[in-house]
């Protein structure tokens, strides 16, 4: 059976990328699951498992992050025994990272070369606003464009106030209210998965994310667990990073449910999910306003007449805090490694 990879966003740009590596045993492909040294691929010709060739597990090595994930783009190998091998990673237009949670400061690569990042938040038994910001500051990271799609909104009962009260989280970014159940949102969130068009979802566990998959799929395609109702939460349905190939052309990328997101090299993104306070701080007297007990801060100014929220602040506080101290540890663990470089030449 023949794929047209169009459908899955190759493009002129994809094609250059791979244009180095085109040879008879070889073709293009996208990673539709990555698992432990093994990947789903998709080509031309249909679905294949494939191992990782040694120069991607030597760059992995260097870097986990260069390790292939769901929605990269690949070069295969063919080999005259039958065996298909990773030989090549192409470079990611859009890359949703997060820090992992060793003391180094390394990253782990959820998604890959998606067009839209859906944070994907239910309003049942509550929106958590602290949650909301940082992934839609991981998302803003990404280089995609964030979406926040609030769910189960038919346990609400005014789905419209509640989408106002939590859109004010996300200056600049499209608020979609969704009730898979009633069908409501749905062919609103369908559209930023057209042809061509990747959508990724973000979000807890019990979020009803792989509902969501199901719906636009048009047909079960991933386990949904049945969610406690006291507080809304339940099992990880989604154990690995799923791409999933759309009726409507395009594809959606299903995340596993995240407890915690640690943030890493976020400040841009940090920046445009609190385009409020950033707008703000343009404004004060000092150029390195912090922001605390400085003359002249418009921040303090807008709290003060009730025009921005003091939790709002704090927020953005802790999660700049965490950005600064990653930044740092990253930095050590370089100069570290390029110290020991130096030493063993």
């Amino acid at each position: 059976m023949s794929h047209d990879l169009s459908r899955l966003g190759w493009d002129e740009s994809v094609a250059s990328a791979y244009r180095p590596f085109d040879r008879t045993d070889a073709t293009p492909g996208r990673v539709l699951r990555a698992d432990r040294g093994v990947c789903t691929v998709l080509d031309a010709s249909g679905v294949t498992r494939a191992s990782l060739a040694g120069g991607v597990l030597l760059g992995a090595a260097r870097d986990p992050a260069r390790l292939p994930c769901a929605g990269d783009w690949v070069v295969l190998r063919h080999w005259p025994d039958r065996r298909v091998t990773v030989e090549a990673v192409l470079p990611r237009r859009t890359c949703l990272i997060r820090r992992t949670s060793d003391k180094d400061s390394t990253g782990q690569v959820l998604a890959a070369n998606m067009d839209t990042v859906a944070v994907v938040e239910p309003v049942h038994p509550e929106p958590d606003d602290a949650r909301v910001e940082r992934l839609l500051a991981l998302a803003w990271e990404s280089g995609a464009q964030p979406l926040l799609v609030l769910t189960k909104t038919d346990t609400c009962a005014d789905p419209a106030a509640v989408t106002r009260q939590v859109g004010r989280l996300a200056p600049d970014v499209p608020v979609l209210a969704v009730s898979a159940r009633l069908g409501r949102g749905v062919e609103q969130l369908r559209s930023y998965a057209g042809r061509g068009r990747t959508l990724a979802l973000l979000g807890r566990s019990g979020a009803g994310k792989s509902t969501l998959v199901n719906v636009l799929a048009g047909t079960p395609v991933m386990p949904v667990q049945q969610i406690r109702d006291i507080d809304g939460k339940g099992r990880h349905t989604t154990a690995s990073r799923n791409l999933v190939l759309l009726p409507s052309g395009g594809a959606v990328l299903d995340t596993p449910g995240i407890r915690g997101v640690g943030l890493l090299d976020t400040a841009e993104g940090l920046d445009k999910a609190f385009a409020d306070i950033a707008a703000l701080a343009g404004r004060c007297r000092f150029d390195d306003c912090r922001h605390e007990s400085e003359p002249g801060c418009a921040v303090a100014l807008a709290i003060a007449d009730g025009l921005l929220a003091p939790r709002r602040l704090a927020s953005w506080r802790k999660l700049r805090h965490e950005i600064e101290v990653e930044s740092a540890r990253k930095s050590a663990r370089l100069a570290g490694a390029a110290g020991h470089r130096r030493r063993r030449s």
